[in-house]
């Protein structure tokens, strides 16, 4: 077999998580890449329309010559209905479906939203799909865990066998993060908290907003820097804690220079996620990756991906507003008598090197050949 394979992906949704894992994995692959992607706007649309979108951009790339390996895609393809459209040669080759998300379990602001539709898509993808991969076991578990309860309530004909049938074929196979480079000496300064996340009500922005407020209020000295991608409509209390905490701001909104990112958490003293759903958590890894301290709640995939053991337990908060503001006052004292680490610096950096792309894209690029000899094991090749 070549020492490298060609790699058809099909990404509707090029942006966010989602292009970071392609960007990531790509930079660092022995494999050759051929990508079809859609503008990460519209998600509804793109997961009804890209199917058809991506059949005929793929006969338009036979025409021109091109021949591949293997099938990767995202959770936001219709497969079989991208199968079903394709060429012939297509239609013969292994796939690994991707989930960054599922719309089962994806919390809606309005439970009028939730349309059952899309998660029939992403069962009928994981369906046709050769494996299928998650990007943590929180978030297999929850999907499979779920998905019988869903099909149970379909008024006729329900596919219950279906769900052990993806079971079968599912795999974690975490995402990788960018290696950082090491922080200098501290500047003076009050204590520099960073929340970085999509500017939605998944996120919990309310509860990180509250927590300053209980800091503002006890008299506690804090710089913020406050980032994520912005969508048309977010969540009023963006506009009002800007106004809140003017004074206290050091960068605010969406940072267009990545470089002003990686910034911004070399800078960070604290890292604070207050979501209420996270499959994998990007944002909170490289933040711990840049020598941030992660301050993130004790549940969703965060036990898992940075580790819940001796050791570790300070890395996470319980309860409310008044409880992340304690532990954040806590952090505090400890950064003003210099020990916020309690003398063990690099012990996030330790946690969560494990997933630098220079490491999980060898790892993930090996999966594929095996998955490939396995598939000509089957055609009796």
């Amino acid at each position: 077999m070549s020492k490298s394979l060609k790699i058809l992906t099909l990404e509707p949704y090029y942006g966010g998580s989602h292009k970071a894992f392609l960007k990531g994995w790509m930079q660092y692959s022995c494999h050759e890449w051929t990508v079809l992607s859609l503008p990460p706007w519209k998600w509804k649309w793109r997961m009804r329309h890209s199917a058809i979108t991506f059949a005929s951009q793929t006969s338009e790339k036979i025409k021109a010559g091109g021949k591949w390996d293997i099938i990767f895609c995202s959770d936001m393809l219709n497969l079989a209905e991208y199968l079903g459209l394709a060429p012939q040669s297509i239609q013969k080759l292994p796939s690994v479906v991707y989930f960054h998300e599922n719309q089962l379990t994806y919390p809606v602001a309005h439970p009028q939203e939730f349309d059952f539709h899309y998660v029939l898509t992403n069962l009928i993808t994981a369906l046709a799909a050769t494996e299928v991969w998650f990007n943590s076991l929180y978030h297999q578990n929850i999907f499979l865990g779920e998905l019988r309860g869903f099909l149970k309530r379909m008024p006729d004909f329900q596919p219950l066998e279906s769900v052990d049938d993806i079971r079968h074929k599912s795999l974690v196979r975490y995402p990788g993060i960018h290696q950082f480079q090491k922080r200098g000496m501290r500047p003076p300064g009050p204590m520099r908290i960073v929340w970085a996340a999509r500017w939605e009500h998944d996120k919990n922005p309310e509860l990180f907003f509250k927590s300053l407020q209980i800091l503002k209020d006890r008299k506690v000295e804090f710089r913020i820097s406050v980032m994520g991608e912005q969508f048309r409509h977010r969540p009023d209390i963006f506009d009002s804690a800007r106004k809140e905490f003017t004074d206290h701001i050091d960068r605010w909104g969406y940072q267009q220079e990545r470089r002003d990112y990686e910034t911004a958490l070399l800078e960070a003293d604290i890292f604070v996620s207050t979501a209420d759903h996270e499959f994998f958590g990007f944002s909170v890894l490289e933040a711990a990756a840049a020598g941030a301290f992660p301050l993130v709640p004790e549940r969703l995939a965060y036990p898992e991906t940075l580790g819940l053991d001796s050791g570790n337990e300070d890395f996470y908060f319980k309860g409310g507003a008044d409880q992340l503001a304690e532990r954040l006052v806590q952090l505090s004292e400890k950064l003003q008598n210099n020990n916020l680490w309690d003398s063990k610096p690099g012990r996030a950096i330790h946690i969560v090197e494990k997933f630098f792309w220079k490491t999980k894209a060898r790892v993930l690029d090996e999966e594929l050949f095996r998955i490939i000899n396995r598939h000509m094991q089957s055609m009796g090749y």
